[in-house]
């Protein structure tokens, strides 16, 4: 048994396939498992509580992991040391989710892009065809994640309380969620994944797209991100195409293409959940060693 896991800080998507990619269980799904956030105790208390995964751990032979927060070789360790301690007869390779979604987006095994990853967080990455390069290192939902789901969240919450809201848009973002500044800063302060969080808010964006200010709040995050992430790679972004993973950038194809043309570069594809080009990846590899 082969197990496949794309791991944000919000969930973990884990699919279950032989050797032929045939899935052997229905995909199952975890918290999300970022060694940046959790501690390595929590991260193997979440996988045990999943009852599937519990129950075939000694079948697995192989764990292939992509994680968010998984971007250093210490983070890599935390989360390899507690899948070998779970899946006792596993051999396991640990990632960061840039690759889940390099190999979640491209074409073909060898194509060169810059595939960006927006979701709960955000990264851009360079793929040349064979290696990974990444001119930025994350610092964190605090510092980074422009265009993210935590960075619409924070750029809500802001707007809500600095009264630049539409009243309309207010009155609606007001109802939904409890706005009580005891509660908001309970939640970031005082409780685990804060990131996930306000990522949380970020939904009410794409309920809302009838709005211009909406939708100029969309068009302000992902210019930020353009600027700051896509840019790095100024030499190949005339050549290569530009792939997104996560839902935020599913979501905001339209408003992603339009700030493309505003500024350069060409858009190729949208993959909201990449978890099943790396089916596909990782069982032709096996096939063929």
């Amino acid at each position: 048994m082969i197990l496949i896991v794309d791991s944000g800080s919000t969930k973990s998507d884990w699919i279950a396939v032989d050797n032929n990619g045939k899935k052997l269980l229905e995909k199952l799904r975890t918290k999300g498992l970022n060694p940046e956030i959790l501690k390595a105790d929590k991260i193997k208390k979440i996988i045990k509580k999943n009852p599937d995964l519990k129950a075939h751990r000694k079948e697995v032979t192989h764990v292939f992991f992509y994680g968010a927060g998984c971007g250093t070789d210490r983070a890599k360790d935390i989360v390899y040391s507690v899948l070998k301690e779970v899946f006792l007869n596993a051999i396991v390779k640990v990632e960061e989710d840039t690759m889940a979604a390099v190999y979640g987006t491209i074409s073909h095994d060898t194509e060169a892009a810059v595939v960006c990853i927006l979701g709960t967080g955000s990264n851009c990455s360079y793929f040349d065809g064979s290696v990974l390069h990444q001119r930025v290192q994350s610092l964190g939902y605090i510092l980074m994640d422009d265009a993210s789901g935590n960075y619409y969240g924070k750029e809500l919450i802001r707007d809500y309380y600095f009264n630049l809201m539409p009243e309309a848009i207010k009155v609606a973002f007001g109802s939904k969620y409890n706005m009580e500044a005891d509660y908001i800063k309970y939640n970031i302060y005082k409780q685990p994944n804060p990131n996930a969080y306000l990522a949380n808010f970020a939904e009410f964006i794409f309920l809302n797209k009838d709005s211009e200010y909406i939708v100029e709040l969309i068009k302000k995050g992902i210019r930020v991100f353009v600027k700051n992430y896509i840019m790095q790679y100024t030499e190949v972004i005339k050549t290569v195409p530009v792939h997104f993973a996560g839902s935020i950038a599913f979501f905001a194809q339209k408003e992603i293409k339009e700030v493309a043309d505003e500024m350069g570069f060409t858009v190729g594809n949208f993959e909201r959940r990449p978890i099943e080009g790396l089916v596909a990846f990782h069982t032709k590899k096996l096939q063929t060693t």
